[in-house]
């Protein structure tokens, strides 16, 4: 039975208090998801709350959409219905803290340049560089295991996670792994929330692992003049003992694009950047050892890029985010690292077929690869660039999916693709956890 419309502010208000309830259309309007705006949005301030929250709206049929800063709510299909955008916010508290264990546990609400910050007083950090960067809360960050360049080093976020706990749909707080390293009880269960987009339950605290910060970091450009040359490149740096921090290959326009450089002009239309981490001898070693496995594959050309570098890679890791002043529509393939470098060359000879501008950025040791396309001609042919591109992925073992939309997108298109085998059993895994399909209902693969 749905509880009439006048009478949720007031529910959910006895619930979170007063002051935690928003009804005003022009708030919601800012927690919209793919052009649906909510009716309430609720900002609990503790655990207990969010899973009260969530019984609620279970019991009465309201979709539920969890969200942080909002980096994140771009992503995925649209949303079938939208009632209540679930503030996590205020969960922003570290509950456990080891220094000397390499261990932290935070509320879902955190934001990742706090986390860093108050990390970095011990000289530890939490090596992660997803999109929205700083503003990125860890709840959004492991919803959708998000993760950038870093992910070279150290993995992508669900191989830092040690434990969290989740509410459920049922109002339950549920609690997996643990606080420290060797324990791995429950180990599945982060697994299986980590990456669900919030369409299980809702992350309301992590326990993660955390490492030491470089002493010094340095991040080289070297320049190949072909897909050959930088695929022999990123080999030789691969199988060598360089190790680096994080690496990715830039065509000629992301690269203009990233600097604020115009279109970019000269002969070489490829740029690796590298960026290595250590004390000050290991850095010039590296330097060294880069220089001569680039010499040794024909690079025409390498330079060091400090101190700007820590600005550029924030705007880098955030390429949506590089496209906000203009109409552009930006996709994401996992691809066989072996394939990143193909799949760019592929995807510059469909876009000057179709006669678009394509700025590529893969990371060519982890199998990223993010394109922004835009132009006049662009709205005429997106969707079957989509198509081309997706196929392309799909031919070398990958799949594509879309992270930002044209402006005047109907929501006729499948942001995801296909689902292949495991569909049917997400979609009975999903009718465990939210039997009720109140959470962010439609927004994941296969319509789940």
């Amino acid at each position: 039975m749905t509880t009439a419309t006048a009478s949720v502010p007031s529910s959910l208000t006895a619930i979170v208090g007063d002051s935690q309830v928003v009804s005003d259309p022009r708030a919601c309007a800012a927690a919209a998801a793919g052009g649906r705006v909510p009716q309430h949005i609720v900002e609990p301030s503790g655990s207990e709350n969010v899973a009260a929250v969530l019984k609620f709206c279970a019991d009465h049929d309201l979709a539920v959409i969890p969200r942080g800063s909002g980096t994140k709510l771009a992503l995925g299909n649209p949303p079938r219905r939208y009632n209540v955008a679930l503030s996590l916010r205020q969960l922003n508290q570290v509950w456990h803290y080891e220094a000397a264990d390499l261990t932290i546990t935070v509320g879902a609400g955190m934001k990742l340049g706090d986390l860093q910050e108050f990390l970095g007083r011990d000289g530890l950090w939490f090596p992660l560089d997803p999109s929205g960067g700083a503003s990125a809360t860890i709840g959004g960050i492991l919803a959708t295991n998000a993760s950038g360049p870093l992910r070279l080093r150290h993995g992508a976020a669900r191989d830092m996670v040690l434990g969290m706990k989740v509410a459920t749909t049922e109002g339950k707080l549920i609690k997996s792994g643990g606080r420290v390293v060797k324990n791995v009880a429950g180990y599945d269960l982060s697994k299986l929330l980590i990456g669900s987009y919030g369409t299980l339950g809702v992350i309301v605290e992590a326990s993660l692992k955390l490492f030491p910060r470089p002493a010094g970091r340095a991040t080289w450009v070297l320049e190949p003049g072909t897909f050959e040359a930088a695929r022999d490149l990123r080999r030789r740096i691969l199988n060598s003992p360089l190790d680096p921090l994080r690496m990715v290959l830039l065509n000629r326009r992301a690269s203009s694009r990233l600097q604020n450089a115009g279109e970019a002009e000269g002969e070489h239309s490829l740029e690796l950047w590298v960026e290595v981490g250590g004390p000050s001898p290991v850095l010039e070693r590296c330097a060294r050892e880069l220089v001569e496995m680039g010499r040794s594959v024909g690079v025409q050309g390498h330079r060091l890029i400090e101190p700007a570098a820590e600005n550029y890679w924030r705007r880098l890791i955030d390429f949506p985010a590089l496209w906000e002043d203009f109409d552009a529509l930006v996709l994401k393939s996992t691809l066989p690292t072996a394939t990143c470098e193909q799949f760019l060359s592929l995807a510059q000879q469909g876009a000057e077929r179709e006669r678009v501008n394509l700025a590529g950025m893969v990371q060519p040791g982890v199998g990223i690869a993010h394109l922004g396309l835009w132009g006049e001609t662009l709205a005429s042919v997106a969707e079957r660039q989509v198509t081309d591109l997706r196929k392309a992925a799909e031919d070398l073992g990958g799949a594509l999916v879309v992270e930002r939309y044209l402006k005047d997108f109907n929501g006729k298109w499948d942001v995801w693709g296909s689902a292949g085998d495991s569909v049917e059993s997400m979609r009975k895994m999903k009718a465990v956890w939210d039997p009720r399909g109140i959470l962010a209902p439609g927004r994941f693969v296969g319509g789940i």
